[in-house]
């Protein structure tokens, strides 16, 4: 799958977002190796910590359908924003937990350009060793 055919499955996911709070929906779709797509969307809460992002979403989504560590290919990131719409840090450190440093990381803004960067791009200095 292209970057432009990801990326219209995140813009179009933004209608399902529950963002009655922002007013701002973000949608997300992520690419697994196998070809499949899961779509993710931002789902606020009044208490701001309970909210979950787009990318968490499907992420999150991916992993309870039985996807692994390393399963990803690439991820979508689509809001109504004049600048391109970079993951949370939290979602980028989720990321980093179960894809490549390496991975394609789509962003659009309201001009529907699309900015291709690396996980590595977003997070050059990711937590991802955990010595016990």
């Amino acid at each position: 799958m292209d970057k432009e055919l990801l990326m219209e499955s995140a813009r179009e996911m933004k209608a399902n977002a529950y963002s009655p709070y922002s007013k701002f929906a973000v949608g997300a779709a992520l690419l697994l190796k196998d070809g499949q797509v899961i779509n993710g969307v931002n789902v606020e809460n009044v208490s701001f910590g309970a909210t979950n992002c787009a990318e968490r979403t499907a992420i999150f989504t991916a992993i309870a359908n039985g996807s692994k560590k390393g399963d990803f290919q690439a991820i979508a990131i689509a809001g109504d924003t004049e600048d391109f719409l970079p993951p949370c840090s939290i979602c980028r450190q989720v990321l980093a937990e179960f894809c490549s440093p390496e991975m394609p990381v789509y962003l659009t803004n309201d001009k529907k350009e699309i900015l291709e960067l690396t996980l590595r791009d977003l997070l050059p200095y990711a937590f991802t060793d955990l010595e016990m």
